[in-house]
């Protein structure tokens, strides 16, 4: 059964100056004030707890989502049932935009990772919209171009790369390429579903890392230790 958004107290929205949010989302910038005031108009905000089904995998798009606060997990199901997190969405991030075109269909499942705050934009009202503005029209190409790196990314990743590679890239980046301690935004099972792994793989590809001299972990930190070396493991394909 689909979860239709729920509607927020309309004094609770504009306290929160929306139009000022919207200016620093990436799938907005560089719109005018009564574009944003535009935008404003048609979004409803919602609080969700965590692991609230947000929609389901082939269930009707009625829009899409900006998250304002929290994190939030889109994933798919095998016929098994085991879960394969597709991308990891933070705040000032967007998702199932691309769900409002073509057969208008979600591709995959949303629930939160933490209590979350998000606005959800309609489809009707964000295509008509869409219809009289070509900033949004540029901004929504591009934002969905950069979608579609990061699953061509992720497929090559899962072909021509093993775990390790795959952990070494993700904590490069998560780094920005840089000896420096970061934080795993997800738990560990999750991260082992993101790179296409189980559990105990990632765990016995940490302690190879670590015992290599290229990471320390404590909990969810993980220091870098040696980002050239890192990589250099990021860059090796599997063996034949």
């Amino acid at each position: 059964m689909q979860q239709l958004p729920v509607v927020s107290d309309s004094a609770k929205l504009t306290a929160m100056n929306v139009p000022a949010l919207l200016k620093n989302i990436p799938l907005f910038a560089g719109l005018g004030e009564a574009d944003l005031t535009a935008l404003e108009t048609i979004c409803r905000l919602r609080d969700c707890p965590r692991g609230e089904l947000l929609f389901s995998d082939g269930e009707k798009a009625e829009g899409f989502f900006v998250v304002l606060d929290g994190k939030v997990k889109v994933y798919k199901l095998s016929a098994e049932g085991k879960e394969r997190i597709l991308h990891i969405v933070h705040p000032g991030g967007t998702f199932a935009e691309a769900a409002i075109f073509g057969n208008g269909l979600y591709p995959a499942y949303a629930e939160p990772l933490l209590p979350s705050r998000l606005l959800f934009i309609p489809k009707a009202g964000f295509l008509e919209l869409l219809a009289g503005n070509s900033r949004i029209a540029i901004n929504m190409i591009a934002g969905l171009s950069r979608f579609l790196r990061q699953f061509a990314q992720q497929i090559e990743e899962l072909t021509f790369k093993d775990v390790p590679a795959r952990l070494a890239r993700y904590l490069l980046d998560l780094s920005r390429g840089r000896a420096a301690t970061v934080e795993l935004p997800v738990s560990k099972s999750q991260l082992a579903s993101n790179l296409g792994t189980v559990s105990e793989t990632l765990s016995r590809t940490l302690r190879k890392l670590i015992d290599d001299d290229l990471i320390l972990v404590n909990g969810k930190k993980v220091q870098i230790l040696d980002a050239a070396r890192l990589e250099e493991l990021a860059e090796k394909c599997k063996e034949a």
